[in-house]
């Protein structure tokens, strides 16, 4: 394994994919630190016993494709980005699921509160911040165009969460 600290970071500044040099706080760092506390929790997500082995697969893919879209994030608008996204196929995925999940659903429409079992407030947790990084990335998109493919995934991500928790 190559060395982990390189003190490049220690005067506030980070590197984009290319190695274009931006503040640790530029809108791109910030989104993506976002979006890695959401796989983050994900992960924890398909760590618990209480998420059934059906969903573990599919949380995966999620996973693999949040850092398909950061590395999108990453590269600077002059770069190309050689990673391949498939969020438009997950967004239609988790279209037919939320679809699925909330026939089934049983409890009140509408807002809810947050909780019932440790797995159920963690993925309430996991939508707030896939609402959060879709903001964020809002904010990305008015300096830095985001594919809009990105935006819908991220939007139907939170929606997926909801429905999952219920």
């Amino acid at each position: 394994m190559k060395k982990i600290y390189t003190k490049t970071g220690d005067e506030g500044m980070t590197s984009l994919r290319g190695g274009v040099r931006v503040p640790k706080d530029d809108v791109r760092i910030e989104v993506n630190g976002t979006i890695d506390l959401l796989n983050a929790l994900i992960g924890k997500l398909i760590a618990m016993p209480e998420i059934g082995e059906e969903w573990k697969p599919f949380l995966t893919k999620i996973q693999e494709e949040l850092m398909v879209v950061m590395s999108h994030v990453a590269t600077p608008l002059d770069k190309t980005n050689p990673r391949v996204l498939h969020v438009v196929e997950l967004t239609e995925q988790m279209e037919r699921l939320i679809d699925e999940l909330n026939a089934k659903a049983e409890g009140p429409a509408g807002f809810i509160l947050p909780g019932g079992s440790l797995a159920k407030a963690e993925i309430h947790i996991a939508r707030t911040i896939a609402r959060q990084a879709e903001r964020r990335l809002w904010t990305v998109n008015r300096h830095y165009p985001v594919n809009p493919d990105i935006l819908r995934f991220m939007n139907r991500l939170s929606d997926f969460f909801f429905a999952l928790a219920l």
